[in-house]
C-alpha cells in the first residue's frame, strides 16, 4: 500500500512539475514530503520461494526481472505528455511502437535539434538509460521530465513500452 501511495505521490509531483512548463524540473524542492510511517519488519521469503536477485547500482536493463503490469502503472508519469496511440502527438510525441524506433522520427512532431540529430535508436537499453535523466542523456532535449531514478520502476516501464511496441 505504501508503494502505491508513493507511486501516486510521484505521479502527482511529476504532473505538477510538467504543468509548470518544466519549472523546477530536476528539483525535489516542490515534491511532497514523504509520509512518516512506522517501519514494518521485512517479510522473509517462504522456504520454497527464492528471492529475486537485486541488480547492483548502474546495472543494465537486462539484469532486471521486469513486471509489465507494474510498468503500466509507472507509465502514469508519462501520460500527461505522451500517448501510445499511433499518430497522436501531444506535448510529447506518440510512443506508439517506440522500442526499435529512431529518435526524432514521429511525423508531425516538432523535435529539438538534439533529438532529431542524435542518431539514437530507442532500444530497451537506451530507453532504460535515457529515462533515468533525459537532459543528461541528451543535452538540448525539450523534454522537461526529471527522470525516473528508481531503476526497478524504470525497468518495469521499459518492459511495458516494449510490450506495447509489438
Amino acid at each position: 500500500m505504501k508503494r502505491n501511495f508513493l507511486m501516486g505521490a510521484a505521479a502527482l509531483a511529476g504532473l505538477m512539475t510538467l504543468s509548470a512548463c518544466g519549472g523546477g524540473a530536476g528539483s525535489d524542492a516542490n515534491a511532497p514530503a514523504p509520509e512518516a510511517t512506522e517501519a514494518a519488519p521485512a517479510a522473509e521469503p517462504a522456504a520454497t520461494e527464492a528471492a529475486a536477485p537485486v541488480p547492483a547500482a548502474g546495472a543494465e536493463y537486462a539484469s532486471f526481472t521486469t513486471d509489465v503490469a507494474a510498468g503500466e502503472k509507472v507509465f502514469a508519469l508519462c501520460r500527461s505528455c505522451h500517448v501510445l496511440d499511433e499518430g497522436v502527438n501531444r506535448v510529447g510525441p506518440s510512443l506508439h511502437k517506440v522500442v526499435g524506433r529512431a529518435s526524432g522520427s514521429v511525423a508531425g512532431f516538432s523535435y529539438s535539434d538534439a533529438n532529431k540529430n542524435s542518431g539514437v535508436t530507442w532500444t530497451t537499453d537506451v530507453l532504460f538509460k535515457y529515462l533515468e535523466d533525459p537532459k543528461a542523456f541528451m543535452p538540448g532535449t525539450k523534454m522537461a521530465f526529471p527522470g525516473i531514478k528508481d531503476a526497478q520502476d524504470r525497468a518495469n516501464l521499459v518492459a511495458y513500452l516494449e510490450s506495447q511496441s509489438k
